[in-house]
């Protein structure tokens, strides 16, 4: 139903795009040096699932909705950001007790790692960026002729966001590396938490300036 050619052209766009270091791939960040490993690879499953939510919208007409309305873009816009800041500041106010965090983290309950996913997810549906992407670009891939539309984006959805699984996890995990190194004196890693909280706050100011691109 999908062409191979489709979905090279389709990989090679979406590649791209991805590359270049947007909200979600930002978040990751300042979440792994918020939090750590764990949390980041949390965050990214959350990323993921909420892209895929956009190529299901796009897929099935409200999509459309989002790209032509002003205003529904606008709201989804200033949604995601507001909750991004709302994240940063927790982040940078509670630096101070990152050494307790991640002394417990191993021990830390399910719905503490459901929240991180739920936050992913929020963060990727709510991304500027994965809004215009799937709404403007996805479309241009699809075989009309071939019929079931719907599914034929579906399918070509699960390109981008294997890319961005890839991806975001490597930015993940070099992040929460580099905290490791940080996490052996207590002034450094309260650094490190300040400085992610600082970058999600400054996320969201950048996500809630990020105009329409018509």
């Amino acid at each position: 139903m999908v062409s191979t050619g489709s979905i090279l052209a389709f990989a090679a766009m979406s590649l791209l795009v991805i590359v270049v270091p947007g909200p979600s791939v930002l978040f990751v960040i300042g979440r792994a040096l918020a939090h750590g490993r764990r949390t980041a690879l949390e965050t990214v499953l959350g990323n993921v699932v909420g892209s895929y939510a956009l190529v299901t919208a796009v897929a099935w007409g409200l999509g459309a909705l989002v790209e032509t309305s002003a205003a529904v873009f606008t709201g989804v816009k200033l949604a995601g950001a507001v909750y991004l800041v709302y994240l940063g500041v927790q982040a940078f106010r509670h630096r101070r007790d990152m050494r307790v965090a991640a002394m417990e983290a191993p021990a830390g309950g399910q719905r503490g790692d459901l929240r991180t996913v739920l936050d992913g997810i929020f963060v990727g549906t709510t991304n500027p960026k994965g809004i215009v992407f799937f709404a403007a670009v996805l479309p241009q891939f699809v075989n009309h002729s071939a019929g079931h539309v719907p599914l034929q984006m579906m399918v070509l959805g699960l390109v981008p966001i294997t890319i961005g699984l890839i991806t975001d996890t490597l930015w993940g995990l070099g992040a929460s590396a580099a905290r490791s190194w940080f996490a052996r004196s207590d002034r450094r890693l309260s650094m490190v938490g300040g400085a992610g909280g600082l970058a999600m706050i400054g996320l969201g100011v950048t996500v809630a300036a990020t105009g329409r691109t018509d």
